[in-house]
């Protein structure tokens, strides 16, 4: 996560749902991959804001989610 440096707004077409997001209302995430970092939101709470990781945080993350 990055403090220092604002964080360029993010288009809307390049947020997408987790496939583990079951649209029953509950685990809703979107996540937007960008150079060097992604985003992730509440699909929910759109304009409620994100949370920005660095590619190497972020790959860890997805690694250790995955199993």
């Amino acid at each position: 996560m990055n403090t220092t440096e604002p964080v360029r707004p993010v288009p809307e077409a390049a947020w997408f749902k987790s496939s583990y997001s079951s649209g029953a209302g509950g685990e809703c995430v979107e996540v937007a991959n960008a150079i060097g970092s992604a985003h992730v939101r509440d699909s929910k709470n759109k304009p409620g804001g994100m949370l920005s990781f660095g590619a190497e945080p972020w790959a860890t993350f997805v690694a250790f989610a995955s199993h």
